[in-house]
């Protein structure tokens, strides 16, 4: 059958024969009360409020009590008056198909790039569970990153779940466009969460192009839109990853930002009357954000894997804070980007000690993890005397470990600026090299 043809009966078989209808009953606070539907709406369905001017809002579902049910409206509730008219409408319907390859859709399945969007035959959840965890494969092979430094020392495997941990203008976005280009996988699925309008074209126009793009589905939701909006787009774009993977394919997973989903998430619980637990953050986005995660990653035997990068905002480099303290707790693996390194121009500015990829020692043969270790303890050694060799009061000769990560800084910190290796051999050979000329 024509996918024009599949997609259009998948349309109709959407159609939603009657629309049930209730008044407004108050409004305050980006949420609006309604009677008349407490005994047809569920939690997530999507209703349209009829103003008397003609202009319509629509909102989702957030609470269903006895005598009336509870809007978070998308956008502000101006215009809205007591007694107009709220339509359920059509439910919405997110059915990923191979035809969403090179396209650009918000979280609501609606094309963002002016063309028509096809329809899968087979709808889903944005909110599935994961694969059982009893039955799902071990993480597999090393992926080759085209970085030296991810190559060897920060390991990336299939089906493995790390995060990106920066604050602003320290080459985050940066990181991931590199990742979107380079990693090795069937599918790139990327979540743009809360981006300016103006990144979403250019990540689409500079960073991918037209031959990234045949691989690659993005999901965006920008800031001017509304935190239901935004807080859909991660589970969406998971949704579309499982998609591909559950065909047996390689799936790289980029979301952008966790902290502005879990913002979104934020505004949504407190207009629902959630009290903050965790810095202002309500208790509720705790499961969120380990639900989000435990769907990436390896597949049970059959399917493919979701190989996810979580990028988190830190204000002021501070990993403690609740969103980045959760995160390091159920990922695979973490990469800190360092301000102080960006700032004297090392890209991609990542602070080797402070990051981990806990796909090793297995990620690794026993010769390369023996230069793996060897490697950060220079790199420690360094460190923990720099204010001292800065300050001209290291003497050589003193200690011996401490002489040859004197002798290798420079050119191990060019080594993890270093990009290109077509192989992750050819970065390993690379620091061998290093390494033997520290002596």
């Amino acid at each position: 059958m024509p996918q024009a043809l599949e997609s259009l009966i998948n349309d109709l078989q959407a159609v939603r024969r009657s629309h049930p209808s209730g008044l407004v009953a108050s409004v305050g606070d980006g949420v609006v009360r309604v009677d008349g539907l407490e005994r047809l709406a569920r939690i997530g369905d999507r209703a349209a409020i009829r103003q008397k001017g003609g202009k319509a809002l629509h909102g989702e579902v957030m609470a269903v009590g006895q005598d009336d049910i509870q809007l978070f409206i998308d956008g502000t509730p101006d215009g809205i008056a007591v007694g107009d008219r709220v339509v359920l409408t059509s439910p919405t319907t997110f059915a990923p198909c191979d035809g969403w390859l090179g396209r650009i859709i918000d979280p609501y399945a609606r094309p963002l790039d002016n063309r028509p969007l096809p329809r899968g035959h087979t709808p889903r959840t944005i909110t599935a569970a994961p694969p059982p965890a009893a039955q799902r494969r071990g993480l597999g092979a090393r992926l080759s990153t085209g970085m030296a430094v991810l190559n060897t020392l920060l390991p990336l495997v299939e089906g493995q779940r790390v995060g990106l941990f920066a604050g602003s203008g320290v080459g985050k976005s940066r990181l991931l466009s590199h990742l979107t280009r380079e990693v090795e996988a069937d599918i790139v699925v990327v979540a743009l969460i809360g981006e300016r309008g103006r990144e979403v074209s250019e990540f689409v126009r500079r960073v991918l192009g037209p031959d990234g793009m045949t691989r690659t589905v993005i999901v965006a939701a920008t800031s001017d839109q509304s935190a239901l909006t935004r807080r859909r787009c991660a589970g969406a774009a998971m949704t579309v990853a499982e998609h591909f993977r559950d065909k047996g394919l390689k799936v790289l997973f980029l979301a952008d930002s966790i902290t502005r989903y879990a913002e979104a998430h934020r505004e949504i619980a407190a207009a629902s009357g959630e009290l903050p637990a965790l810095r202002g953050f309500p208790a509720s986005v705790v499961p969120l954000i380990t639900g989000l995660c435990e769907r990436a990653g390896p597949g049970i035997d059959g399917m493919g894997d979701i190989t996810a990068v979580f990028s988190v905002l830190v204000a002021g480099s501070d990993m403690d804070e609740p969103i980045a303290d959760i995160l390091r707790g159920v990922l695979d693996g973490h990469i800190v980007l360092s301000r102080e390194i960006a700032e004297r121009g090392r890209y991609p500015a990542i602070d080797v000690s402070r990051s981990v990829s806990r796909s090793l020692p297995d990620a690794a043969s026993d010769d390369e993890n023996k230069l793996i270790n060897e490697a950060r303890a220079l790199l420690g050694a360094y460190e923990r005397s720099e204010v001292m060799i800065r300050a001209g009061l290291y003497a050589e000769g003193s200690d011996l470990q401490l002489d040859r990560a004197v002798r290798i800084w420079s050119e191990l910190d060019t080594f993890f600026a270093k990009t290109g290796d077509p192989e992750v051999k050819a970065s390993f050979d690379r620091l061998a090299l290093l390494i033997r000329r520290a002596g």
